[in-house]
Formats: structure tokens, sequence, C-alpha cells
């Protein structure tokens, strides 16, 4: 049996200087983010006892404390055999602290607590929810105010803020007997945590090179020079050096020639003294209106210096135009947190799709216990969950992230009885934001998305003989009639599924209540039978539903139809059903042909999901892009699949040099693994565009990896692109590890000399991962 060495006891002593350089650490830390003596910061590093909840019978006293980095929290686990790594999580991670009884867990099992004392912690990825009880209200209200100042604060630090805030951390995780000093060994693991590999000489090369005072180890000014040597921009230098003066200031004159010649950006004569009061760090440059090397690379690594246009980050577009006029972002059965056919529904997956710029959401509704209506994936096994319940997180959410409409599009499936406790719930918990009426008497097409701001809107069936949507013509004393089912959850390719179906009898009619119908008034659903007949138009408020697969045969073999049909109708496109896995399918095609509401499975990660967050982070992440002008023209003869003369825009050359990486994260969290980096880059557009290229593999190096190749791309519709950079961690034996990625539209990129912000696997940023890139784009000829 193999013993288990124990670490010598520390004497009283060494125990209070410890304590002592930790409070120093945190007190460092705490200045960082601007939070020095804050009273919730302070009480966060004490730690506190806190109840964690897990279900109604689950409920016990755990320990949590913010650690000195001010970047973790750690948490005491009663689990055997726990690793260290397993009880600390990155505040980065969280995506929101909510107070009070705002969670399900906290609504099923907290309910007999005041809700002063509670509040959750949810977390951007996957990750269950916290559910937490202080033992008081001032507890709680240290824990939530804490975390919401740290988690500001440390968003609005600026890049080079955030790396040294990290390469501190990292330093301090290097140095194992916390004296303060880095000894070769401790500087060798510190160089992998950072995800470099350095041959043993040039290691000793580095540590030599710094240790000043040759004691064989590097303290305070000697550490500070090792972060420098290592946070060098060679690439950077070059371009400085090329339009600064000998003592190291360019000048403003100089700036405003780098920003117009290389930058390409217009108002370079009004930018340059505004950036230099911005980034630049040094008084006296400053006073002289120039910018040093430091305020240069702080410039680049800025929203000014980002590869997405920052004037694309607020609404830009008209947003006057009919709705049917804008692509709308959209998710498929919205309640799923997995997959199609096991997995838990959650109101909270309705909170997450709002809040990454969702506009319509899916309810599919049966007949629950106790007169109250549920939304699951029928004949499935996945949970319930109350029509009310997600009623609600609709109103609270709704337009957290963006003014413009949202719409509920409701699969209905429930007896009359329970269709009008659907319409009462939607009456009374959504009041003024639920759309009754047709907006400034529109009768004749689809009002804009300003007119519509604020407003939630109801697609569903509608009582064939009751007064039209739009308050024209009818019999309005119909209480109910049949009308025809769409049942999308009966086409799932599952073998359980069908014979669910199968005893069940499923009818092809469902009786609907006057009270629900009442709630449509401008997305009234019916079959598709083909494109309008000219000489009979349909109303424009009818709009249909396709299966991914019945949408791009008419897109192949109609398109140019299609994009008529697309200008006056909305069409709404959802995955096939054999996608139980809930894995999605490519959008762009649709957008292509003007589809407008195309819905993805917004849980599930991946190439599409990216190119969907793409799309839509144009035109200030408002959920509504508008269409170009050739997908909105009556007269307009664009096919995207037999590309012809015609104003759909200038062709370009994109002319794309990937320079380098900063900072890139270890996909593998063994110590000894460092990344071996690669670059794709992908045109996602019409056919004729969609191409992929990529860079060589560098080698152990993820901390600062240079390429420095150059990419040519001819754009034939440059308004339908987008362009998505993938790097990735290059595997010869198994599939490549997915590592970050940044996608944007064609017409939002910048030139110049930019950095891209990579996003994780789920579409959060990384604090500190990023591509340097050069970006020119030219005229075809």
């Amino acid at each position: 049996m193999q013993c288990i060495r124990r670490q010598p006891k520390r004497t009283a002593t060494q125990e209070n200087i410890l304590r002592e350089q930790s409070r120093q650490v945190a007190a460092l830390n705490s200045s960082r983010l601007d939070l020095k003596d804050d009273k919730d910061l302070k009480f966060l590093l004490k730690g506190s006892q806190l109840l964690k909840v897990k279900s109604g019978s689950w409920r016990k006293e755990r320990f949590y404390k913010l650690q000195e980095d001010c970047k973790t929290i750690w948490q005491e686990s009663k689990k055997m055999l726990r690793s260290p790594e397993s009880q600390i999580f990155s505040i980065e991670d969280i995506r929101d602290v909510r107070a009070g009884h705002k969670t399900e867990g906290m609504e099923k099992y907290a309910k007999d607590v005041p809700e002063y004392r509670c509040f959750s912690i949810i977390f951007k990825d996957q990750r269950k929810t916290l559910d937490l009880i202080a033992s008081s209200e001032d507890d709680a209200k240290h824990w939530i105010s804490g975390l919401g100042k740290i988690i500001d604060h440390s968003n609005s630090m600026n890049q080079k803020q955030k790396l040294q805030h990290w390469i501190h951390t990292c330093l301090r995780k290097a140095d194992k007997n916390k004296d303060n000093k880095m000894s070769l060994k401790e500087l060798k693991n510190f160089l992998k945590e950072v995800n470099i590999e350095v041959h043993d000489d040039h290691a000793k090369e580095i540590f030599q090179q710094c240790d000043k005072s040759k004691t064989e180890a590097l303290e305070d000014d000697e550490i500070e020079e090792f972060y420098k040597i290592l946070t060098e921009r060679k690439e950077i230098d070059n371009i400085f050096q090329k339009y600064s003066n000998e003592e190291g200031f360019m000048s403003c004159q100089n700036l405003v020639r780098f920003l117009y010649e290389t930058q390409q950006e217009e108002d370079a004569v009004v930018a340059a003294p505004a950036l230099i009061q911005k980034y630049e760090p040094n008084e006296r440059a400053k006073k002289g209106n120039a910018m040093t090397k430091d305020g240069f690379l702080m410039y680049l690594l800025s929203d000014d210096g980002n590869i997405f246009n920052p004037s694309h980050r607020k609404v830009y577009q008209d947003m006057t135009q009919p709705l049917s006029h804008y692509l709308v972002s959209s998710s498929h059965n919205t309640y799923l947190m997995e997959d199609q056919l096991t997995g838990p529904s959650s109101t909270e997956a309705y909170i997450r799709a709002l809040t990454k710029g969702c506009r319509c959401v899916e309810l599919d509704c049966w007949d629950g216990p106790n007169s109250e209506p549920v939304i699951y994936h029928g004949y499935t096994l996945t949970s319930k969950i109350l029509f009310s319940d997600v009623i609600k997180a609709i109103k609270n959410y709704a337009f957290k992230t963006s003014p413009y409409p949202v719409i509920i599009s409701l699969e209905n499936h429930c007896s009359v009885d329970q269709q009008k406790v659907m319409a009462q719930h939607m009456t009374t918990i959504l009041q003024d934001m639920l759309l009754v009426a047709p907006v400034d008497g529109n009768r004749s097409q689809f009002p804009s998305p300003e007119q519509l701001k604020w407003k939630i809107l109801v697609k569903g069936k509608k009582l064939s003989r009751q007064e039209d949507p739009t308050g024209t013509n009818g019999n309005n004393n119909l209480e109910a009639e049949d009308v025809s089912d769409e049942d999308e959850a009966a086409e799932i390719e599952d073998e359980s599924v069908k014979t669910e179906i199968q005893q069940k009898g499923k009818s092809d009619t469902l009786k609907l209540a006057k009270e629900l119908s009442d709630t449509v008034v401008y997305c009234k659903s019916v079959h598709f039978n083909g494109f309008e007949d000219p000489n009979h138009p349909r109303a424009f408020y009818e709009m249909s539903s396709f299966t991914e697969s019945k949408a791009l045969k008419l897109a192949q073999e109609s398109g140019t139809s299609f994009i008529h049909h697309n200008i006056r109708h909305l069409s709404r496109i959802y995955p096939a059903g054999w996608r139980t896995d809930s894995s999605n399918y490519n959008p762009v095609d649709l957008w292509n042909v003007g589809c407008q509401i195309v819905a993805l499975n917004f849980q599930t990660a991946g190439t599409e999901m990216d190119v969907y967050q793409g799309r839509f982070q144009d035109n200030g992440f408002s959920g509504y892009v508008l269409k170009p002008e050739f997908l909105r023209d009556e007269q307009t003869k664009f096919n995207p699949k037999s590309i012809t003369e015609g104003t759909w825009g200038t062709k370009k050359k994109l002319l794309l040099k990937i320079i380098s990486g900063q900072q890139l994260p270890k996909v593998n969290k063994s110590k000894n693994s460092i990344v071996d980096p690669k670059v794709t880059i992908e045109i996602h557009g019409v056919q004729q565009d969609n191409n992929k290229k990529q860079t060589k593999v560098i080698e152990n190096n993820g901390f600062n990896p240079r390429w420095e190749e150059e990419f040519t791309f001819d754009i034939e519709i440059p308004a339908l692109a987008l362009v998505r950079f993938v790097v990735e961690d290059f595997d010869m034996s198994t599939k490549n590890d997915f590592i970050g990625q940044y996608t944007l539209p064609f017409t939002s990129l910048k030139q110049g000399y930019r950095h891209i912000h990579l996003l994780t696997k789920n579409g959060d940023p990384y604090a500190s991962s990023t591509l340097f890139v050069h970006i020119n784009i030219q005229d075809c000829d």
C-alpha cells in the first residue's frame, strides 16, 4: 500500500506570513478592480456559511469564499476524493446573480424562506444553477451586490488590465511554496500554466536575463521584467515603429495617417485626438497629443481596434419597414435544455434564449393537471413545465436585451377549456405588453418593428369565420371551431414516439377556443398550399411553417418565388424530425431566400449557432436584421442558386492576413498539455461564396503563436456573406479540439490591423484570448 506523504505542518509564524501575503494579494486585486476598501468585497473575501438547495429534501450548509485573486469562488464540499479544482468556480463563468425566488429550484424548494435571504447563481455553460440561502438579509445583500460589482468591474477592465490580472494569478499559482519568489522550476511550471512550451535552454536564458540579483530566484522588479518579456508583441512594435519618432512617440498627425491609410477610417482627423485621450496611459504623451507604444496597443485591443464595426453595435438600420422585411432571431422548442426525447424542459431555457437576443420563442402546449396547461415535447419523455410559469419568464425577460417585438409561436394541443386558461394567463400576466388589436389601423401590411416596440405578438391558429386578425369583416359570435392541427412533435423520427401517436390516435383537426383565437393579430398560422396566385393574393398576416427539408427544396427549385413570397409574408422554418439530438441545420441558405423566422435549437452549440449569433450581433444585437434591398424589392429577379448580373452590390475581394494569437485557452486541463493551434477561415453565403482555408499548425504554443499567413477570398454577394474564424488544437490521431471562434457579417468587417476577440463554444467571450489580423477589402474588377 502506498503511503500518502504529509505536508510538514507550518509554524505559527509561517501561517501569519502567508495570511499577510494573502491579504496583500487580495488588496492588490481589489485595487485592480477599482474596489479597494469595498465592504461587500471584504465580506466575500472573508466568506460565509450558505445553505445550498438541491431539492425539497436536500438543503445543506456549505462555506463559500472569494479567493484572493478576486476571480474565483471556493466552495466547501463533503464529497470524498473531490479534486481541489472542482471546488472552485470562476466569476467569469457566471451569467447572472438573481435575488429572491427567481429560478425553478427556488420556486419549488425554498418558498418557506423569505425572498430577501435567497439568491441564485446562474452559469454561462450547462452547469446546474446554484440556489443559495443566506443566514440573514445583510449576508444575502453582500453576496448579490459583491458578485455584481466584481462582474461589472471585470467587464469594464481594458484588455491590458485583464491580461495583467490573469498573468499575476498564474504567477501566484506557480509559486508553490508561496514565498513571492520564482525559481527556475516554478517559472517552467508557470509557462505551462499559460499554455506555452519553452525549451529548457530558452527558459533558463529568460530566467538569467531577469535574475539581475543573481539569487537563483526572481522577485518584485525581476518578475515585472519577466512579465514584460513574456507579453512583448513584436508584430505590433514593427507597425508602431513605422509611425513613431526616435523617442517612442507617435504624433497625432502620424496617428491620423495610420488611421486613414491603414485602418481605412474616414473620420481619422476627428478620431485620432479622441483615441489618444481615451487610450494613452502616459500623461506626458497625452499632454503632447501623442501616443506611446502602450497606448497604441491598448487602442488595438479595444472596441475601436476590433474587427467588428463598433457602429454596428447599436441599432443603425431602418426599423420602420414592414415586419416581413427583417430576419428575426428565432428559437425552436425553446423550452428544451438538451435533446428532443428525454431531456429537461425549463423556464431557464426561455430566459437564456431571450438574453441571447432571441425574438421568437416556441411553446408546445398540452392539457395539464388541475386545469393548468403544461409545456413539453408531446409524445416524448421530456419533462413538463407550467404554461403560466413560461409566460411569466417571457414577461420578465422579453425586453432585457432588445426593445423590439417578441413573437410567441404557439403549438396548441389543448382542450377548449385549457385554451381559455392559456388566453387568460397571457392576458392577465402580459397585460399591456400583449398585442390584441392592429397598430395604427394597419390592415394592408405588417407594422414595423419600431411600431411594435415593447409588444408581444402571438402566432397561432385563428377561427376562420371570426373577425380576421386585422379587424375587418366576419362573424364575431363563434365560440369554438375545428381548425387543422399542425403537430410538429408528430414528425419526430423515433419509434417510441410513433408508437405513442398510434396508441393515442391522432386527429388532424383541433377545436379552437375563441378566447385563444382572439390573441392572434398579425401571425395567423395556415397550411402552405403553394405560392400565391397574383390575381388572388393571400392576406399578408397568413404565415406558414416549413420543415427544413421542405424549405430547402423550395429554395432550391423556386428561389425567386420564395423571395417574393417572403416580401409580404412571414415564413417560419424548423428542424427536421430526425434531429432528436437537437442538432441544427444551416440557416444561411434560408436567409438567402428571405425566410425570416429560421428557428434553431439555441441549446446546441456548433457552427450553425455560431453563424446564427454572428448574423444577429449586427444591428445592435436587437434580434432584427433588415434584409438587403434585393430581398425586399417587389420586382427582384435575384436567385441565390443561379446568380446573374443585377443590383446585388459590388463583388469584393477579401485580402486577409492571420498574424498572431494571444492567450489561447488550454483545451486539455492536464498540466503538461499545450495546444498546437491552427486557424480556419470560413465564408458562409451564397453557394459560389462558400469557402474554407486554413493556416499551418503552430506546435506547443497557445500563449503567443505567430502565423503571418495571407489568404484571398472572392465574395460575389457581400450582403449575404458571413466570415467565421475558428481556432482549433490540432491532433494528428483524433478530431481537432475546438478552442474558440468568432463570426461576423462581411459587411461589419473593419479594415486594417484588427483584433478578433474569441468566443467560447457557448458563444461567451474569453477574457483575453484574441487573434491579430490584417484586413483589406477591394472592389473586384
